[in-house]
């Protein structure tokens, strides 16, 4: 599942559809928004029990500024208020008792590369992996600071071993600061792309038309999976 910002919204939607066909993964993996429903998948906690969770999310849930000197620190949001809502929702607490293989990307600040997480405490690699830069201060992890997955790892794909069957949830990103080449779907031995075209941008300020971006999801996940695959992809609009 790949990175976009606010886009956990739509993630939750194909997952609530391919649970609903009893498609279950047999390992997951993803950046940033990806991440978070992976993981949230991958400890345990249903489909819909994380619609239910983001459907009612509020930006006081997660809003949490520091002094105005945190800002130099790399982030707005210190994000204690995330991680404290995010293990409460988690139905464990690391990689190790997941119920299928999870990967998590992360951006290492000093290595400038992408650091990919697969064992130890699960909330505070979703959480460096949420951490959009300017928004969430970086997350100091094992001797390392982190970031952002979508940083290096737009697609979420690190930590897949090459030749794996994939299944490709790619947010499509109409952010103007995005380099062309993130627009481009990813190419590999046994991925399919599933792109929903023209969902609505969310986020801190727009959780409405995040939930509106998951109704609009789960509608076009359904019609998707019974749309021909073209050229390793599967486009349909919201």
């Amino acid at each position: 599942m790949s990175s976009g910002f606010f886009g956990f919204f739509a993630h939750a939607g194909l997952l609530s559809v391919l649970e609903d066909r009893g498609v279950t993964p047999c390992r997951v993996a993803g950046s940033s928004a990806g991440a978070l429903v992976a993981g949230a998948h991958a400890a345990g906690l249903s489909a819909g029990a994380l619609v239910a969770e983001l459907v009612s999310l509020e930006r006081s849930h997660f809003w949490d500024p520091g002094p105005l000197f945190g800002v130099l620190q790399g982030g707005l949001l210190r994000g204690e208020l995330f991680r404290e809502r995010l293990e409460r929702m988690l139905p464990v607490g690391s990689f190790e008792r997941c119920r299928v293989p999870l990967a998590v990307s992360t951006f290492d600040v000093l290595s400038r590369t992408t650091h990919v997480i697969e064992e130890g405490a699960l909330g505070s690699a979703i959480v460096a992996s949420c951490a959009v830069p300017g928004l969430f201060r970086p997350v100091r992890r094992e001797g390392r600071w982190l970031l952002d997955g979508g940083i290096r790892d737009r697609p979420g794909l690190a930590g897949l071993p090459a030749g794996t069957r994939v299944l490709f949830h790619h947010l499509a990103s109409r952010s103007p600061w995005r380099r062309q080449s993130e627009f481009v779907l990813p190419r590999r031995e046994g991925l399919v792309s599933l792109v929903i075209e023209g969902l609505p941008r969310s986020g801190p300020s727009q959780l409405e038309a995040g939930r509106e971006a998951l109704r609009l999801a789960r509608a076009a996940a359904s019609r998707a999976l019974s749309q021909p695959i073209v050229e390793d992809a599967v486009h349909v609009s919201a």
